[in-house]
């Protein structure tokens, strides 16, 4: 069952269900807006041009971390973005990260496959964020690209994200 915005206030006042910092206007209808820290991942520029083997290269040596109040992303140029938002979820529910349709209608996608956002959780999400558009996007920290929705589960997990999680508890 995917919650409404009566069930989002209903177990955020209840404490079931925690996003830190949030303001009322960024609940919708069944979703929650995100919004992007100034924190961004780019590939280190080693890695241009090489072929990379994934079962010997993670993620966290082939990125440089960029604090800035806005980056500009060519056309094919990914980033890793973080929000502003943690989210803190109870071992029954789960969350699905879903682009704004206002930044997709002009070629920006907010994740490439990692949508999910695991019961139990207690993180920040990162955000996969690439330009498809036939020109350059500036990012701004602040802005809403992206948006939560939240669904609980039939049962809880045995295994909290938060708990379990191998790359979690960084985030």
């Amino acid at each position: 069952m995917i919650l409404s915005d009566i069930d989002i206030r209903r177990m955020l006042k209840e404490g079931a269900l925690k996003i830190r910092p949030l303001t009322k206007d960024q609940i919708g209808p069944a979703s929650v807006d995100l919004t992007l820290s100034d924190e961004w991942y780019f590939f280190k520029d080693m890695y241009e041009g090489r072929v990379v083997d994934l079962s010997k290269t993670g993620f966290q040596e082939a990125f440089r971390m960029k604090k800035a109040k806005s980056v500009t992303l060519t056309t094919g140029q990914m980033c890793l973005g973080r929000t502003v938002e943690r989210l803190t979820l109870p071992s029954d529910i789960m969350g699905n990260l879903e682009g704004r349709s206002r930044y997709a209608r002009m070629g920006l996608i907010i994740h490439i496959t990692s949508a999910l956002v695991q019961p139990g959780s207690d993180n920040r999400q990162v955000l996969e964020i690439v330009n498809l558009a036939p020109f350059p996007v500036k990012l701004h920290a602040g802005m809403r690209i992206s948006q939560v929705v939240f669904q609980r589960m039939e049962s809880n997990t045995a295994k909290p994200y938060a708990k379990f999680g191998k790359i979690a508890k960084r985030q």
